[in-house]
Order: structure tokens, then C-alpha cells, then sequence
């Protein structure tokens, strides 16, 4: 199996959230970051509406895309390929 590694950030409350939840049960955040991610994964929907409806959910989500268009096209951004 290929490892592919991902960063995200979680606000205050979320991080907070893991760090308790990782305590409770003896694990490290980021191992327990990883399975329920994992799990969110495996049990999503690929149906573009559904990707759509759950984006759409996404407190902010549509600023911060429209955001990053505008970092893009004042040339701000990183092309792909240079990553």
C-alpha cells in the first residue's frame, strides 16, 4: 500500500476536540486523525451531488475557494507541478 502524506489544519475548537478525544482513549492525535479520516473516507458517497451537498456544508467553504481564485489570478499561487 502507498502512504500518501496530507496536512490540514482544524480550528481551535475541532483541534481541541481530537486532542481530548486521543486522550480519552490512549492514542496519538494524529494516529487518531488519520482513522477517522479514514473511515469518513471509506463510507463517503462519490455521487457529485453528494461531494457537492456536503461541501456546501462546509461553514465558509465558498469564501475561502473564492479566495483562493483571487490568490490565483493576482499571482499568488504555486502551479501544480512545483509542488
Amino acid at each position: 500500500m502507498s502512504k500518501n502524506r496530507f496536512n490540514l489544519q482544524l480550528d481551535d475548537i475541532r483541534a481541541a476536540k481530537l486532542r481530548a478525544l486521543a486522550k480519552r482513549t490512549h492514542v496519538n492525535p494524529g494516529t487518531l486523525a488519520r482513522s477517522l479520516l479514514s473511515t469518513a473516507l471509506d463510507e463517503a458517497d462519490p455521487d457529485p451531488a453528494s461531494i457537492s451537498s456536503l461541501l456546501d456544508r462546509i461553514p465558509g467553504a465558498l469564501e475561502r475557494a473564492q479566495e483562493g481564485r483571487r490568490e490565483i489570478r493576482g499571482g499568488k499561487g504555486v502551479p501544480l507541478e512545483e509542488l
